[in-house]
């Protein structure tokens, strides 16, 4: 009888710190998961910004001069005049940025915005695995726990 006491003992430390580990391995893949999200938010906003230029820029590409509000900081803006065909300053990174014309501008961001769709699609991948291992380990532990609940 103690034998028998002793190895249900034993089973019971064993899904005690199997149980942890599981809580563990969830805990880690919901901190995953809410990060890859914060990162899709992240390279939305950038996709909209990029999206947003190329508009600004096709805007500008008019062939007339155009009146425009210059942001100053702070909510402050100053009027300035932008004549036609003139060049756009684009940051290639690294605190650089170099004059194009509006075309050579327009494909640039444009290939930015492919490489942030790709990011967004693999960031998405991640992200929906992640939650699939996750409900794949609550159901474990459901599976587990309802093995473990005495039977009535």
């Amino acid at each position: 009888m103690n034998a028998f006491i002793s190895q249900l003992a034993g089973f019971l430390y064993m899904s005690e710190e199997q149980a942890q580990q599981f809580l563990y391995r969830m805990q880690m893949l919901e901190s995953i998961a809410a990060s890859l999200d914060q990162k899709e938010g992240v390279i939305v906003n950038f996709l909209r910004e990029a999206m947003a230029s190329v508009e600004s820029i096709r805007n500008l590409s008019g062939g007339q001069e155009i009146e425009s509000l210059i942001p100053l900081g702070l909510g402050a803006y100053t009027k300035a005049n932008i004549p036609p065909n003139s060049k756009v300053i684009v940051d290639i990174g690294a605190g650089i940025a170099i004059e194009r014309d509006h075309a050579s501008a327009m494909n640039y961001l444009e290939s930015r915005i492919k490489e942030l769709q790709v990011a967004l699609n693999e960031t998405s991948v991640q992200k929906q695995q992640a939650i699939m291992q996750l409900e794949q380990l609550k159901e474990q532990m459901n599976q587990m726990m309802q093995s473990a609940a005495p039977k009535q």
